[in-house]
Order: C-alpha cells, then structure tokens, then sequence
C-alpha cells in the first residue's frame, strides 16, 4: 500500500482561516484542503442550509416536466414511476410515487426484472403502462440512452420524462422533458446529484407550485441520503446539504421501512458509512436476489407492524445474498489462479452459473485482493452481461468505450459499469480490455493508496479536536473521513488479533504524549510490524469507541509500516 501525503495548503491562507474561525492551524488545514478558505465557506461547510438548495427550475427542462405532471393531474391521466431496481431507483421511485400519490391518486411503480429486463427502461415496462392505460412514465435513475424505447413508448400514445444523473449519449431521448444535469447544455449549478436526487428536484419544483417549502419535503430526505450513500456520489454542495439532513430523519424519524431496518442496529447514531453498509445491501438484496418491486414496498409502507414483515423477508434475501457472495468470490478468485492470471493488468472472469445479481459485489471484492480494473461475466438469456468495476484514478468507462467494437451495450460512471456482448465476442473482448487498460493506466493506479491529509502528533488529539472533526461530517467522496500519520509509535505490548483473526487490536503510544487505543480491520497480518516491540509509522483516522456506557478516543488503523533504516 503506497501512502500519499497530500500536498502542503497556503500557509497564508491557513493562518487566515485560523485567526477568522478561531481554530488551530491543524483544522484550518484540513478546510483548505477541502477548498474552504473564506469565514462564508466554512459556515456554508459547518452549517449547510435547505434554504440554500438551488433553485430546482435551474435544471433543464425542468418545467417542461412540471407542466406534464399538471396536464396529466388534471386531465385524470394514469401515472407510471418507472426506476432501476438498485437503491438509487427504488429510492427514487417511492420518493417521486409517494409524493405524487400525497394528493393524486393514478399512480402506479414498476421496476424492471433484473433477470428479464436488465437494467433501464424496458419494452416491457413500456406495454405494461400502455396495457394499463398509464399515458405518461416518469423514469428516474435510467432513460438517458434509452432512445429506440422512448420512441417505442410514443409510437403507443404514451409520453416520458426521464430523470437520470448518467451521461448521455451523443442524441438524447424523444422525451416530453429530460432533466439530467450532465447534459452539456444543462446549466444546473451542481452536476453530481444521484437519480434520487434529481427525483427530489422534480419534487421539489413541483411543490413549490402548491405553495409548499422546501421544509415540506424534509419528510423524503431520507430516501435521498440513502441513495447519495449507496451510489458513491461526492458528498459535497447540494448532496451535501441533503446528505446531512437526510442523515437526520434516518436517525430521529424515518419512514416505516428504514426504521425496520435499521431497529436493529446497536449504534445510537448511523453516518452515511453505516448507511451504506447496513441500510443499502439490504434494500439491494430485493433487487439482486428476488425483484426491485419489494424494496419499493417496504419504503413505501406506513404501517410499522406491515414494515417490520417486509424487512424481516428483505433480511432473509439478503442473508442469502451475502452466502452468493461469499461461494462465487472464492469461485472467481480460483478460476484467477488456474488461468495463471494474477499478474495481469485486468481480471476478466466468466461463469454462466454465476447469479446476475451478486456480480457487481464480486467485482469489488476481486479488486480487494487484485487490485486493478475488473469484470465479473455471467450468462443472461442468450447474451453475457458483467459488472465492472474500477481502482481509484483509472475510467473503467472510457475503457469500455474503447472496447465497444465488442460490446452490445454498456453503460456506467468512471468507476462503475455495466455492459452486455454475445458469448463469441468474449475473448476477443478480454483480450481488447487487457490491452486497452495495459496501456493506458498509470503503474501507481494498480497499488492501493491511502491519501494522508497531514502529520500529527498523538498530543493534538483532544477530545476538543475530535468534536471539530465529527463536524466535518458527513464523509464520503469528495470530503473523506480525515486521515492522519503520525511516525514512530510503538504498541504498549498488549496487542493481539480479534475477532475472527484477521482484525487487530492495540494501545499505541508516542513518546511523550498520551496513548490510544487502536484497532485495524483486516491488518492482522501486520501484526509483526506492530507487536515487534520497534517503533512503526501508522496513519490512522480518529474514532470513538463506546463501551460500557463509557465513550473514549480511538484510533481507527488505515495502515502501518516499520521505521526504515
């Protein structure tokens, strides 16, 4: 693992913010690390406001939408909620159904079948609202490519509004109103909302046409922040503002189907990382194990005992998705080592038994041991479908571009993907990605990186200090949890692994300074390093550990290494 040690701020600057905020250089630095520079910044950073939400109308088209959903209210029309079947789409979908549904009745949801439809608009979602005399869908999350479908649905009398965060092609759909602020000629203030949040923005629009404020709305930020959490979105500007606020009706008064949820967890207060690694699987697990329509059913639930039904049956697909996980990562990480792959610039891994529905996790956790572009195949229908999925810095998108001689269909964000080609195209295209990717990724990008914000010393680490940072939150892409470096600590002698032997755990200490506890995930394979009774360097991020009643500092270990010569 390579450190990074993020390049020194404007000193002046720094000393600046300081002396405005009151603050140590240390949290100074770490504002304008994350470009806030100005006492008008920080406060906007500390204290983000809905009533400085942009003005929804901004987007493109956007009124052309608004003006549809009217005409189709008054003239008594049947409304379809069309959405992906991930969480940013069955977010979106209830989010834009339950609005709707709040003062109009004809409103109905589909989410495609994963295993029959694929991903996006279908044909058969199109028949479906055509043989339900539904005379407008609104698509949210997918629609952006689907140009020879939107046509399909207009020969049939029946209109569209697409609302996607994919970038378009180089045509745009047939639609009434297509509201994507990556259009290029969209001038929507901020571009990285996810298809939930350009949900909210229809929403929003369309309330402030009722007489209703963004305060109004709050009750549906929930949805939002789940979504902003599972789609790996920057949590910066508008995501946020809605991050931050969602986070709040998580934790004091969510809907029905969150709250069954999450009624389970031990923790007093969820973040957007315990967002996305106990609320997203599991309304995920509905789409990859069984259909996307249960996961619009249970967020979509306002009965707690009906709710706390659909979660426990969400729970059981999703425990059998984490045994799919688990039997087809070993299968993949096998058929590596027989092929003799492990030194390759890609992995590139194929079986048609594999489920559709768990290969995107897979991909993921592939890279965790080979640490480089990767695509997990499977057989669907009469095609081969994959995810891909990338490593940090490296567009996994532009390279399938490249590839596209061998690709039916493809589709995704720099980091993530999806696509579809025909089973002779397959090692062509294997051997096309290999070589693409060979010579276009910069050596560094195949060794995991841990980007280090500063070094510090263990006696700046107050509980004062640690109160500033938890109101850097929420973290996620774009304004990352703080991660420090701190040389020459040692381990106070009782270290030891935990758990099921592959975490450690430590009190560490440097010379002159108080000491922490600490625990690193996965890094009991470090344990020579830090139990050798020698000085090591480690970058960490600071934690609180809370245990019998009783809340400490604690170090959270990233990574460590022996002191060199």
């Amino acid at each position: 693992m390579r450190w990074t040690l993020k390049p020194n701020s404007d000193t002046q600057k720094i000393e600046h913010l300081a002396e405005v905020l009151n603050v140590d250089d240390t949290v100074a630095r770490l504002l304008v690390q994350r470009d806030i520079e100005t006492f008008e910044e920080a406060k906007a950073f500390f204290r983000p406001s809905l009533n400085d939400l942009h003005d929804p109308y901004l987007m493109k088209d956007m009124d052309k939408a608004v003006q549809r959903i009217e005409t189709a209210i008054a003239n008594n029309e049947n409304i379809l909620v069309f959405g992906d079947y991930d969480v940013d789409g069955t977010t979106a979908v209830s989010l834009v159904s339950s609005y709707l549904r709040s003062y109009y009745p004809n409103v109905a949801t589909y989410i495609p079948d994963r295993y029959k439809e694929g991903y996006g608009v279908s044909i058969a979602g199109v028949d479906y609202a055509h043989d339900n005399e539904c005379t407008l869908i609104i698509a949210l999350d997918c629609g952006i490519k689907a140009i020879d479908k939107i046509a399909y649905a207009k020969d049939k009398g029946v209109d569209f509004i697409v609302c996607d965060h994919h970038r378009p092609g180089d045509t745009l759909p047939d639609a009434v109103a297509v509201l994507d602020p990556k259009r290029d000629d969209c001038n929507y203030p901020y571009n990285e909302l996810c298809g939930c949040g350009v949900g909210f923005k229809l929403i929003q629009a369309l309330g402030s046409k009722r007489g209703q404020t963004i305060n109004d709305l709050v009750l549906y930020l929930d949805l939002v922040a789940t979504a902003i959490a599972a789609d790996i979105v920057p949590i910066t500007g508008e995501n946020r503002t809605l991050a931050k606020y969602g986070l709040e009706v998580i934790n004091n008064s969510p809907r029905a189907g969150i709250k069954a949820l999450i009624q389970n967890s031990k923790k007093p207060k969820l973040t957007i990382s315990d967002v996305v690694f106990t609320v997203a699987p599991r309304i995920n697990a509905a789409g990859r194990i069984k259909h996307g329509n249960d996961a619009v059913e249970l967020l979509t639930e306002f009965n707690m005992m009906q709710a706390t039904e659909f979660a426990s049956q969400i729970e059981a697909l999703n425990a059998d998705r984490k045994e799919l996980d688990k039997q087809i990562t070993a299968q993949a990480l096998q058929q590596i080592e027989d092929n003799k792959e492990q030194d390759k610039h890609t992995t590139v891994v194929y079986n048609e038994a594999w489920h559709k529905g768990v290969i995107g996790i897979v991909a993921s956790r592939l890279i965790e041991t080979y640490y480089r572009p990767t695509l997990v195949f499977t057989k669907s229908g009469d095609k081969l479908a994959a995810s891909a999925r990338s490593v940090k810095g490296f567009d996994v998108y532009n390279a399938l571009e490249a590839c596209s001689e061998y690709i039916e269909q493809f589709g995704g964000h720099m980091y993530a993907a999806g696509l579809t080609l025909r089973e002779e195209q397959y090692e062509g295209f294997k051997a096309k990605f290999e070589e693409v990717v060979a010579a276009t990724i910069e050596p560094d990008m195949l060794i995991p990186e841990v980007r280090v914000d500063m070094e510090i010393d263990f006696d700046e680490i107050t509980p004062k200090f640690n109160r500033i940072l938890q109101q850097f939150e929420p973290f996620g892409p774009g304004n990352m949890t703080p991660v420090f470096l701190t040389n020459s600590v040692k381990d106070s002698g009782f270290g030891k692994p935990i758990g099921d032997g592959t975490h450690l755990k430590l009190f560490v200490q440097q010379e002159n300074s108080a000491g922490f506890g600490a625990i690193g995930f996965g890094l009991a394979k470090k344990m020579d390093i830090a139990c050798s009774g020698e000085m090591f360097n480690a970058v960490y991020s600071v934690d609180e550990n809370t245990w019998k009643g009783q809340t400490s500092l604690q170090l959270r270990l990233r990574d460590m290494k022996p002191i060199e010569g």
